[in-house]
């Protein structure tokens, strides 16, 4: 008679530990070029102002020419997008850390101070000269997160780097408001740059990120295999003939070109290499030769989402792309908390 109540319980327990379902990588990229292909035509053809659609083929229409900026916009939202997320699951299988990101461990921060010191100090304004800096003001960022996270006992563990990340985050922001404040100049080009965005640029400023944007991600794409090792832990990697500290270096400057460059071109957009790898790894499971791929769609697919509904959430001004990311970053990543389905199972 008492059968019963624990076999429900039994079958509860089940349905609670059932693996959530898993699409093929077949099926999760076909979902995902679908969700760019559909981001992209959104992009191009809604705005803040309404323009007909034969202007998109008539090179002889006045309006011809919004189109022509949209579609610069798209590409320069797909690409800083891609490079976001990609960055963030880098880091996130680097340091087995679910909270890592470009915006929470440092380097976003540690990309914004070196660009303002580079604008108030040393005078800056050519695009190729601010990539650089941003390179530098995120590999130091990066660079520091890591030591102070290694100091103590256990080394390195997730929490400390977050807590890491979070200090020093906080550390290169109060620097940086710090100079804007004394430097009303430096200020006036700053802010714009600040709030991320990808609107008013056009193609130049993609081409002279492009090559260090494909030298980061062919770095990134062929660690898949580095990070999975590595997912084993550094001693079992060891074992099986990895050089960890060479690996975690290679994979380090994929990081920096990445989110150094998408910095330097769009400003900080944050939560994007947080939410898209989770979301992934949600779909595929957590091999990072379909993650990777599979992330910088989706973050390329959110940036453009996310610039397009800005445009058109508060007509005829614009949301600027930084905070609709984070608008719409922020539920999504709940969501995925609340369903327990991040790539490391659960935060």
């Amino acid at each position: 008679m008492t059968s019963t109540p624990v076999l429900e319980r039994g079958a509860e327990a089940g349905r609670r530990t059932r693996p959530p379902l898993r699409l093929g990588a077949a099926a999760a990229t076909a979902l995902l070029v679908g969700v760019v292909a559909v981001a992209c035509a959104l992009s191009v053809l809604v705005g803040s102002r309404s323009v007909p659609v034969s202007a998109l083929w008539d090179a002889g229409d006045p309006l011809h020419s919004v189109y022509i900026a949209r579609i610069e916009r798209t590409l320069l939202g797909l690409a800083v997008g891609a490079a976001l997320a990609l960055a963030g699951a880098v880091m996130q299988g680097l340091t087995r850390n679910p909270l890592a990101d470009p915006g929470i461990l440092g380097t976003n921060a540690g990309a914004s101070f070196a660009m303002v010191v580079g604008l108030s100090v040393f005078g800056v304004s050519s695009l190729t000269d601010f990539l650089w800096i941003a390179f530098v003001g995120a590999a130091v960022a990066s660079v520091l997160v890591h030591v102070v996270a290694s100091l103590g006992r256990d080394g390195a563990t997730p929490v400390k780097l977050a807590i890491a990340g979070a200090a020093v985050t906080a550390a290169a922001t109060s620097w940086t408001t710090g100079v804007l404040l004394v430097d009303k100049q430096t200020m006036e080009t700053f802010r714009y740059w600040q709030v991320g965005t990808i609107g008013g640029r056009d193609l130049s400023v993609l081409a002279t990120g492009a090559p260090f944007l494909v030298v980061g991600a062919l770095l990134a794409l062929t660690g898949a295999r580095l990070l999975n090792t590595l997912a084993l832990g550094d001693d079992l990697a060891r074992g099986l003939g990895r050089r960890t500290a060479l690996d975690r270096v290679v994979l380090g400057v994929a990081v920096v070109l990445l989110a150094g460059t998408a910095t330097a071109l769009a400003g900080p957009i944050a939560f994007v290499g947080l939410v898209v790898p989770h979301g992934v790894r949600a779909l595929v499971g957590s091999d990072h030769a379909r993650v990777l791929p599979l992330s910088a769609m989706g973050g390329a697919a959110l940036v453009v989402l996310a610039d397009t509904l800005g445009r058109v959430v508060l007509p005829p001004s614009e949301v600027q792309v930084g905070v609709t990311a984070a608008v719409v970053g922020v539920p999504v990543f709940l969501l995925l908390v609340r369903r327990g389905r991040s790539g490391s199972g659960a935060l």
